[in-house]
């Protein structure tokens, strides 16, 4: 999910900017919990995930790299299939199936992606959306340890997703965290560009990815049909938003 953050994280760098005034967040009661736990994630990032990404990044050609990111998206459509199935949203899982299927045999596993080629859409749910879809309140702003950004309804989420999750099911337990691992690894490397846009350019960075995130789950909630914010922007707006440049 955090990779899809980028456009957001450069656009909320530039509203966090004009935000004033000392009052707390309303989506964010926790905060002073919160900002402790991001002090904690980030301690762990900078000490050991990001080196070792970094170093994934290094040595991993592209084509290798990007087949490993292919391989995981292929099996995330499987609680994506799931969530619309759970959503009513038929046609999409059948679509989610057809990629799953397409990618699976054409794609070597999923390590091209074949059904995009072929015009298959990839959507983006999971079972925090699902709870958001029926009606159910996102609750606080929460910081999950090592997992990062969430909210008391997508943490149940998280939960509820990891049960789906295939790899979860694989046996023996080595290598359920060897792909575990892999897949935090890649998914960390393909995020090194947003956490530098994200340390260069923001004022405040726990404000600003709380903020982002926040904005984004209501958007891919209301399946991009509403206003995301308070604040009068768009998707498109924010895709469009970016720092301006340093004064000479």
């Amino acid at each position: 999910m955090l990779r899809k953050l980028l456009p957001f994280l450069v656009a909320g760098s530039v509203l966090s900017g004009c935000a004033t005034g000392p009052n707390a967040h309303p989506d964010d009661p926790l905060e002073p919990l919160n900002r402790g736990i991001y002090a904690f994630n980030d301690t762990v990032d900078r000490a050991v995930v990001k080196p070792v990404s970094e170093a994934y990044k290094a040595i991993t050609p592209d084509p290798i790299d990007k087949g490993v990111t292919n391989f995981f998206n292929n099996i995330e459509d499987v609680g994506v299939m799931v969530n619309n199935v759970l959503q009513f949203k038929f046609v999409n899982a059948l679509s989610d199936l057809s990629r799953i299927m397409v990618n699976t045999s054409f794609g070597l596993l999923g390590v091209i992606d074949v059904a995009t080629m072929w015009g298959l859409e990839k959507h983006n749910e999971d079972f925090g959306q699902t709870l958001g879809y029926w009606g159910l309140d996102a609750g606080p702003y929460l910081v999950l340890p090592i997992f990062g950004p969430s909210s008391v309804r997508d943490g149940v989420g998280f939960v509820a997703d990891w049960y789906i999750d295939p790899v979860t099911h694989v046996h023996p337990e080595r290598d359920r965290w060897v792909l575990v691992i892999l897949r935090a690894i890649d998914t960390r490397a393909d995020l090194l560009a947003a956490s530098g846009v994200l340390e260069e350019t923001a004022m405040d960075p726990y404000e600003t990815l709380r903020d982002a995130y926040l904005q984004r789950r209501r958007f891919l909630v209301a399946d991009g049909k509403e206003i995301v914010g308070d604040n009068g922007f768009n998707e498109d707006d924010l895709l469009r938003a970016a720092p301006p440049p340093p004064a000479n």
